[in-house]
């Protein structure tokens, strides 16, 4: 899954370790999101694009085969 975390983060100009305290995870999750190691859960994803104002889809790509 393909995804623009990084971007999004840019954006507010948050570290992030910002994001994961505002979220309420870790900074390596973070990390781990945004390198394609790990799929957030449906909540986690959910509230990431509440955090960032945008659809779950503007974040979160499914990239052809999965």
């Amino acid at each position: 899954m393909k995804n623009s975390l990084k971007v999004e983060r840019a954006k507010k100009d948050i570290t992030q370790a910002e994001l994961a305290n505002q979220i309420g995870i870790s900074r390596q999750s973070i990390n781990a999101i945004e390198k394609g190691k790990f799929v957030p859960s449906t909540l986690l994803a959910l509230k990431l694009a509440r955090y960032f104002e945008t659809r779950v889809e503007d974040i979160f790509t499914l990239e052809e085969g999965e």
